[in-house]
């Protein structure tokens, strides 16, 4: 089906014709990263949109800053029946051509109000490792009137694949960062300021650091059983855990008995992570089951060196050797191997940490994310349009 341009009587662009955008998350995690760099491009381009988003949640507050079309619902879960009912009105009045669903909340709100508005097009985007079950609602809703499932992978390709989704459906476009953030006054000497008057550490100790979620399949419990063989080797290392979540608790517990500077937790993260990863020396990952994770990306763009897990979509952006460093999930002697490595090597952590800043530029901008999922946009058949509505 042709989409027809469309024209006033005077012959005038149709203002109210328009994507939407849809991310209902209420926290601020990679997603919501992903699907903010996309709207900002969407406005740049000139494309009339739609930002969908939770009500005064964290991605509703930058999207405002950002001056941003929003459109913020109050959900539940990711759903509600008001909710669905008012964004189908607002489907129909804006003349929705297509739908980009950002998760799986937002595709189970967004999906209903699409069919109940006749949107034409719908796209989803998957950055969950999870397999999709047999029989689950999600598993049914990507099967059905879903246009094209971007996974920010190839292991998440293969999970959608397993799960008996078309493979022809499936595009592979990698996360993609803003790097701004990281080239304040990056790199100068006192980028270990931060992190090392916040914890009273010693100028020459190595800060060895993560940012994610206190959560179970993070796997931090490994990278804590790597601190006592570390400290067999040095006391100047020391293990930072940037992050919140349910396991706060048990994994204090499981730090008792270390010395307090061997081990810190800082509980939450936002926009002081370009300041807490510049004061890092080696960025670390032990989670399994781990999709793109933006906070390597991140780390890459501050030129750390990275060791993490051989999972996910984790090896699509790290070349074990020249830009990271690759271990067996669940194993801390690999994990504090690779980690000694680079503690002993300071040329080769040097090396790593340039190529890993040249890859991530090169590879994994928001620009390029944004411009493959336009082109997507195009391929499956929005190219007339997006081209007449485009500044570029």
């Amino acid at each position: 089906m042709e989409i027809m341009l469309a024209f006033g009587s005077a012959g005038k662009r149709e203002k109210e014709l328009s994507l939407f955008q849809i991310d209902v998350g209420r926290e601020w995690k990679g997603g919501q990263h992903q699907s903010l760099y996309l709207a900002r491009e969407l406005k740049r381009k000139g494309l009339p949109f739609l930002f969908v988003v939770q009500l005064e949640s964290p991605i509703h507050e930058k999207a405002l800053e950002d001056e941003l079309p929003v459109f913020p619902l109050r959900t539940k879960n990711g759903f509600k029946l008001s909710a669905l009912f008012k964004l189908a009105q607002m489907m129909k009045r804006k003349k929705c051509l297509l739908a980009h669903f950002h998760d799986d909340h937002s595709l189970a709100l967004g999906s209903a109000a699409a069919s109940l508005a006749k949107v034409r097009y719908r796209v989803v985007s998957r950055d969950i490792y999870f397999p999709l079950r047999r029989g689950s609602p999600s598993r049914s809703r990507y099967k059905k009137k879903v246009d094209a499932i971007i996974a920010n992978s190839e292991g998440i390709k293969k999970i959608l694949i397993e799960g008996s989704i078309e493979p022809e459906k499936i595009e592979v476009i990698p996360s993609g960062i803003d790097f701004s953030p990281f080239e304040k006054d990056a790199f100068k000497p006192s980028k270990d300021d931060y992190l090392r008057r916040e914890l009273s550490l010693a100028p020459d100790d190595f800060l060895v650091g993560v940012m994610a979620d206190l959560a179970d399949h993070k796997s931090h419990r490994y990278l804590i059983q790597t601190t006592k063989i570390l400290k067999e080797h040095s006391a100047k290392i020391k293990l930072i855990i940037v992050g919140y979540g349910p396991l706060r608790m048990e994994l204090n517990e499981q730090t008792r008995g270390f010395p307090a500077r061997d081990i810190a937790f800082i509980l939450g993260f936002g926009d002081n992570s370009p300041e807490i990863l510049a004061s890092l020396n080696l960025f670390v990952l032990s989670s399994y089951q781990e999709r793109m994770k933006n906070s390597v990306l991140d780390a890459m763009a501050c030129r750390l060196p990275v060791v993490a897990v051989r999972e996910g979509g984790i090896p699509d952006v790290i070349l074990p050797g020249e830009t990271g460093l690759l271990v067996q999930p669940r194993n801390p002697l690999a994990l504090a191997k690779a980690i000694l490595k680079l503690y002993n090597d300071r040329d080769l952590t040097s090396i790593i940490g340039r190529r890993g800043y040249e890859h991530v530029h090169r590879k994994f901008s928001c620009e390029a994310m944004a411009r493959k999922v336009v082109a997507l946009y195009e391929k499956i058949g929005l190219k007339k349009w997006i081209r007449f509505h485009s500044r570029d």
